[in-house]
Protein backbone atom coordinates (compact mmCIF):
# COMPACT_ATOMS: atom_id res chain seq x y z
CA UNK A 1 0.00 0.00 0.00
CA UNK A 2 1.39 3.23 -1.03
CA UNK A 3 2.11 5.34 2.07
CA UNK A 4 0.62 8.69 0.99
CA UNK A 5 2.24 12.27 2.28
CA UNK A 6 -0.94 14.16 1.02
CA UNK A 7 -3.96 13.73 0.42
CA UNK A 8 -5.73 16.93 -1.35
CA UNK A 9 -9.91 16.10 -1.78
CA UNK A 10 -12.56 18.87 -3.10
CA UNK A 11 -10.00 21.83 -2.46
CA UNK A 12 -11.49 24.96 -3.78
CA UNK A 13 -9.84 28.69 -3.48
CA UNK A 14 -10.63 32.18 -4.35
CA UNK A 15 -8.68 34.96 -4.11
CA UNK A 16 -9.71 38.32 -5.28
CA UNK A 17 -13.28 37.09 -6.44
CA UNK A 18 -11.85 34.58 -8.40
CA UNK A 19 -11.39 30.84 -8.24
CA UNK A 20 -8.07 29.71 -8.45
CA UNK A 21 -8.65 26.22 -7.70
CA UNK A 22 -12.18 24.38 -7.98
CA UNK A 23 -12.93 21.12 -6.63
CA UNK A 24 -8.88 20.05 -6.84
CA UNK A 25 -7.81 16.57 -5.97
CA UNK A 26 -4.16 14.88 -5.44
CA UNK A 27 -2.74 12.34 -3.59
CA UNK A 28 1.25 12.64 -3.16
CA UNK A 29 3.56 9.52 -2.33
CA UNK A 30 6.06 10.02 0.58
CA UNK A 31 9.85 10.00 -0.39
CA UNK A 32 9.38 11.45 -4.12
CA UNK A 33 10.54 14.71 -5.68
CA UNK A 34 7.52 15.93 -7.25
CA UNK A 35 7.39 18.88 -9.70
CA UNK A 36 4.46 20.87 -10.23
CA UNK A 37 4.80 22.75 -13.33
CA UNK A 38 2.53 25.16 -15.28
CA UNK A 39 2.15 28.74 -16.17
CA UNK A 40 2.55 31.87 -13.65
CA UNK A 41 -0.79 32.23 -12.74
CA UNK A 42 -2.01 28.77 -12.82
CA UNK A 43 -2.57 28.02 -9.39
CA UNK A 44 0.84 26.51 -8.19
CA UNK A 45 1.34 28.82 -5.40
CA UNK A 46 -1.61 29.00 -4.12
CA UNK A 47 -1.92 25.33 -3.98
CA UNK A 48 1.71 25.44 -2.29
CA UNK A 49 0.51 27.85 0.07
CA UNK A 50 -2.94 25.30 0.97
CA UNK A 51 -0.24 22.75 1.52
CA UNK A 52 1.28 24.19 4.27
CA UNK A 53 -1.85 25.73 5.60
CA UNK A 54 -1.23 29.61 5.11
CA UNK A 55 -4.10 29.80 2.40
CA UNK A 56 -7.46 30.72 3.27
CA UNK A 57 -10.05 27.61 1.62
CA UNK A 58 -13.36 28.12 0.40
CA UNK A 59 -14.14 24.13 0.59
CA UNK A 60 -12.30 21.15 0.18
CA UNK A 61 -9.71 19.16 2.81
CA UNK A 62 -5.64 19.22 3.06
CA UNK A 63 -4.19 16.23 4.91
CA UNK A 64 -0.77 16.22 5.16
CA UNK A 65 1.44 13.83 7.20
CA UNK A 66 -1.94 12.35 8.58
CA UNK A 67 -2.44 15.79 9.57
CA UNK A 68 -5.11 18.73 8.56
CA UNK A 69 -2.45 20.91 7.10
CA UNK A 70 -1.67 23.96 8.82
CA UNK A 71 -2.10 22.14 12.24
CA UNK A 72 0.18 22.67 15.12
CA UNK A 73 2.00 18.83 14.96
CA UNK A 74 3.19 19.97 11.23
CA UNK A 75 5.29 23.09 12.13
CA UNK A 76 8.75 21.34 12.57
CA UNK A 77 7.96 18.82 9.88
CA UNK A 78 7.65 21.06 6.97
CA UNK A 79 10.39 23.03 5.26
CA UNK A 80 8.62 26.16 3.11
CA UNK A 81 10.46 27.85 0.83
CA UNK A 82 8.61 31.07 -0.57
CA UNK A 83 9.67 32.97 -4.05
CA UNK A 84 10.54 35.65 -1.80
CA UNK A 85 13.40 35.09 0.50
CA UNK A 86 12.41 34.18 4.16
CA UNK A 87 15.68 35.38 5.81
CA UNK A 88 16.41 38.92 7.11
CA UNK A 89 18.06 41.96 5.40
CA UNK A 90 20.36 43.34 8.21
CA UNK A 91 21.31 39.69 9.59
CA UNK A 92 24.44 37.55 8.09
CA UNK A 93 23.32 34.00 6.84
CA UNK A 94 25.06 32.75 9.74
CA UNK A 95 23.59 34.70 11.97
CA UNK A 96 19.78 34.29 10.10
CA UNK A 97 20.49 30.47 10.67
CA UNK A 98 21.28 30.42 14.16
CA UNK A 99 17.83 32.31 14.78
CA UNK A 100 15.79 30.36 13.12
CA UNK A 101 17.85 27.57 15.06
CA UNK A 102 17.04 28.55 18.16
CA UNK A 103 13.27 28.98 16.85
CA UNK A 104 13.10 25.49 15.75
CA UNK A 105 15.74 23.72 18.96
CA UNK A 106 18.19 22.59 16.36
CA UNK A 107 21.75 22.57 17.20
CA UNK A 108 25.29 24.22 15.41
CA UNK A 109 25.86 21.29 13.86
CA UNK A 110 22.19 21.56 11.97
CA UNK A 111 23.17 24.77 10.53
CA UNK A 112 26.84 23.61 9.45
CA UNK A 113 24.99 20.94 7.42
CA UNK A 114 22.46 23.57 5.81
CA UNK A 115 24.76 25.97 4.88
CA UNK A 116 27.18 23.05 3.23
CA UNK A 117 24.04 21.94 1.61
CA UNK A 118 23.07 24.86 -0.47
CA UNK A 119 26.81 25.95 -0.99
CA UNK A 120 27.18 29.11 1.13
CA UNK A 121 30.03 28.14 3.08
CA UNK A 122 31.89 31.04 1.35
CA UNK A 123 29.47 33.09 1.87
CA UNK A 124 28.42 32.28 5.61
CA UNK A 125 29.41 35.72 6.98
CA UNK A 126 28.05 38.22 4.21
CA UNK A 127 24.97 39.87 4.94
CA UNK A 128 22.20 38.88 2.95
CA UNK A 129 20.97 42.23 1.14
CA UNK A 130 24.89 42.44 0.18
CA UNK A 131 24.33 38.91 -1.66
CA UNK A 132 22.75 37.78 -5.28
CA UNK A 133 19.12 36.72 -5.15
CA UNK A 134 19.75 33.40 -5.98
CA UNK A 135 22.10 33.72 -2.84
CA UNK A 136 19.36 35.21 -1.06
CA UNK A 137 17.32 31.67 -1.84
CA UNK A 138 19.31 29.61 -0.83
CA UNK A 139 20.07 31.02 2.14
CA UNK A 140 16.29 30.88 2.41
CA UNK A 141 16.42 27.29 1.65
CA UNK A 142 19.11 26.34 4.10
CA UNK A 143 16.64 27.95 7.10
CA UNK A 144 14.10 25.11 5.24
CA UNK A 145 16.48 22.65 6.39
CA UNK A 146 17.24 23.14 9.56
CA UNK A 147 14.95 20.78 11.14
CA UNK A 148 15.39 18.10 8.61
CA UNK A 149 11.73 17.88 7.49
CA UNK A 150 9.72 15.43 6.84
CA UNK A 151 8.17 17.30 3.70
CA UNK A 152 9.90 20.07 1.89
CA UNK A 153 7.94 22.27 0.03
CA UNK A 154 9.16 24.46 -2.89
CA UNK A 155 7.82 27.34 -4.83
CA UNK A 156 10.73 28.41 -7.86
CA UNK A 157 13.63 27.34 -5.65
CA UNK A 158 16.31 27.63 -8.57
CA UNK A 159 15.23 30.71 -10.14
CA UNK A 160 18.02 32.94 -11.01
CA UNK A 161 20.32 30.08 -10.59
CA UNK A 162 23.29 28.90 -12.53
CA UNK A 163 23.21 25.50 -14.36
CA UNK A 164 25.93 24.16 -12.22
CA UNK A 165 23.87 25.29 -8.47
CA UNK A 166 20.56 23.94 -10.26
CA UNK A 167 22.02 20.93 -10.95
CA UNK A 168 23.64 20.26 -7.54
CA UNK A 169 20.37 21.52 -5.87
CA UNK A 170 18.08 19.17 -7.72
CA UNK A 171 20.29 16.77 -6.69
CA UNK A 172 20.11 17.83 -2.83
CA UNK A 173 16.51 17.20 -3.30
CA UNK A 174 17.06 13.94 -4.72
CA UNK A 175 18.80 12.81 -1.45
CA UNK A 176 16.49 14.22 0.88
CA UNK A 177 13.86 12.03 -0.60
CA UNK A 178 15.98 9.05 -0.56
CA UNK A 179 16.43 9.49 3.07
CA UNK A 180 12.48 9.38 3.28
CA UNK A 181 11.42 13.74 3.15
CA UNK A 182 8.55 14.28 0.35
CA UNK A 183 10.09 17.22 -2.09
CA UNK A 184 7.48 18.98 -3.49
CA UNK A 185 9.03 21.90 -6.08
CA UNK A 186 6.90 24.21 -8.06
CA UNK A 187 8.61 25.61 -11.64
CA UNK A 188 7.60 27.39 -14.73
CA UNK A 189 10.97 26.14 -16.52
CA UNK A 190 10.18 22.76 -18.15
CA UNK A 191 13.18 21.35 -18.54
CA UNK A 192 13.35 21.18 -14.76
CA UNK A 193 10.65 18.23 -14.84
CA UNK A 194 13.31 15.87 -16.55
CA UNK A 195 14.60 15.78 -12.91
CA UNK A 196 11.44 14.99 -11.20
CA UNK A 197 10.38 11.51 -10.44
CA UNK A 198 6.77 12.72 -10.58
CA UNK A 199 5.12 15.24 -12.17
CA UNK A 200 1.51 18.05 -11.75
CA UNK A 201 0.99 19.58 -14.59
CA UNK A 202 -1.32 22.82 -13.93
CA UNK A 203 -3.33 24.85 -16.72
CA UNK A 204 -5.83 27.56 -15.27
CA UNK A 205 -6.31 26.05 -11.64
CA UNK A 206 -6.48 22.48 -12.70
CA UNK A 207 -4.54 18.73 -13.24
CA UNK A 208 -3.76 18.09 -16.73
CA UNK A 209 -1.08 15.17 -16.20
CA UNK A 210 0.18 13.30 -13.28
CA UNK A 211 2.78 10.77 -14.45
CA UNK A 212 6.61 10.36 -14.50
CA UNK A 213 8.23 12.37 -17.20
CA UNK A 214 8.94 9.10 -19.52
CA UNK A 215 4.76 8.42 -19.04
CA UNK A 216 4.39 11.96 -20.21
CA UNK A 217 6.41 11.80 -23.50
CA UNK A 218 4.98 8.27 -24.10
CA UNK A 219 1.39 9.59 -24.03
CA UNK A 220 2.16 12.89 -26.18
CA UNK A 221 4.57 10.98 -28.22
CA UNK A 222 6.80 13.98 -27.86
CA UNK A 223 10.40 14.02 -27.13
CA UNK A 224 10.96 16.70 -24.93
CA UNK A 225 9.30 17.92 -22.19
CA UNK A 226 7.84 21.77 -23.40
CA UNK A 227 7.10 19.92 -26.61
CA UNK A 228 4.85 17.55 -24.51
CA UNK A 229 3.38 19.67 -22.13
CA UNK A 230 2.38 21.99 -25.13
CA UNK A 231 0.35 18.88 -26.92
CA UNK A 232 -1.66 18.51 -23.74
CA UNK A 233 -2.27 21.64 -23.72
CA UNK A 234 -3.72 21.87 -27.25
CA UNK A 235 -5.42 18.75 -26.69
CA UNK A 236 -6.91 19.96 -23.38
CA UNK A 237 -8.12 23.54 -25.29
CA UNK A 238 -9.73 21.54 -28.31
CA UNK A 239 -11.97 19.29 -25.39
CA UNK A 240 -13.05 22.61 -24.24
CA UNK A 241 -14.01 23.58 -27.61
Amino acid sequence: MMNLAIVVQGLTVVRGGRTVLDGFDLEVAAGEVTGLLGPSGCGKSTLLRALVGVQKVAGGTVTVLGEPAGSRPLRDRIGYVTQAPSVYDDLSVIENLRFFARVLDADDDAVDRAIRAVDLDSHRDAVVRNLSGGQRSRASLAAALLNTPDLLVLDEPTVGLDPVLRRDLWDLFHRLAADGATVIVSSHVMDEAERCDRLLLMREGRLLFDQSPKALKEHTGIDDIEGAFLTLVEGDEGSAA
